[in-house]
């Protein structure tokens, strides 16, 4: 039997998310005999926990800080135990919404225009305001430089734009980003190739967090996405790019917007959520995948690192 050691919840705001999301993974592998299964929430007593059950993979269903930022990545490596997912620079890199940014930017990736705001700067709010309206425009978007499932991410006018910021002082930093409206667009690769693409027509401003799980938020799915065989494979090509060029491995999921023709990429997820609300299982069943081999090529492409 091939023993596998599932981590869920974790420290980050995400935590329930990563609960639900190891429930039906586990579900899904438990019907089958040939797998030793044990779920654990990482926390003081993990090492001690990895070495007494000895996995021969972890499958890594975390989401947010110290499950998709390379932390927990890290000790698996020094622990010499395959993973599941991408490997501790890949991580630290695609959930750093600057570096990430940088990275797209460098390769020719279309990303939105963005700053770095910094609460310990104290720069007069007028000041502030009226600089972002020439750099940026209003509406604009603030997000934690490192956080996922879009938690605490805002779309802002000049009015209410103050008011939000200083609702995310605890973070220290955040980012300032410019707002393309547009479809949402959002591509899966799994395996080093495009698995497909579906587009979100929330009810909400954006597919914000109650958007992604909350099923009365009635978002629409739309499967296949409706645009020409020449922008599918224009989008399918940028998300494959820049799954490669972070250095991704398994599964990631790329968010687009589509705007006047371009597709902008706003960031590359590489812990995508596995509920049953989840994109990546719907772009999965749609390509006639199902959501138990879908996890067993999530679990072939486990490595120690890459």
């Amino acid at each position: 039997m091939k023993k596998i050691l599932i981590l869920a919840g974790g420290y980050s705001k995400e935590k329930e998310i990563s609960k639900k999301t190891s429930k039906s993974v586990f579900s899904e592998l438990k019907k089958d005999e040939k797998y030793d299964i044990k779920i654990i929430n990482p926390d003081g007593k993990f090492v001690k926990q990895l070495r007494k059950f000895k996995p021969d993979i972890v499958l890594n269903l975390l989401h947010g800080r110290y499950g998709e930022d390379g932390y927990i990545q890290a000790i698996l490596e020094s622990e010499k135990i395959k993973y599941t997912h991408s490997g501790v620079l890949s991580s630290s890199l695609a959930i750093d919404k600057e570096l990430s940014k940088k990275i797209f930017i460098k390769n020719n990736i279309l990303t939105p225009k963005y700053l770095k705001f910094s609460y310990r700067d104290n720069i007069n709010k007028l000041k502030l305001t009226n600089y972002l309206k020439k750099k940026l425009g209003f509406p604009l978007v603030i997000k934690p430089l490192n956080e996922g499932s879009s938690v605490n991410v805002f779309i802002c006018n000049k009015n209410n734009f103050i008011k939000t910021l200083k609702k995310l002082s605890d973070y220290g930093e955040v980012l300032l980003e410019k707002y393309i409206p547009g479809r949402e667009i959002q591509v899966a690769v799994l395996s080093d190739k495009v698995l497909g693409a579906i587009e979100l027509r929330p009810t909400r401003k954006f597919y914000d967090y109650e958007a992604k799980y909350n099923p009365k938020a009635r978002t629409e799915h739309i499967i296949p996405v409706k645009i020409s065989k020449k922008k599918y494979q224009e989008v399918a090509r940028i998300a494959l790019k820049a799954h490669k060029i972070l250095n991704c491995r398994g599964v990631t999921r790329s968010d687009f917007r589509y705007h006047k023709n371009s597709f902008y990429l706003l960031e590359t997820n590489t812990q995508p959520g596995m509920t049953s609300l989840s994109l990546v299982p719907e772009i999965a069943k749609f390509n006639n995948i199902t959501f138990k081999n879908l996890i067993k090529k999530i679990l072939e492409d486990a490595s120690i690192n890459k």
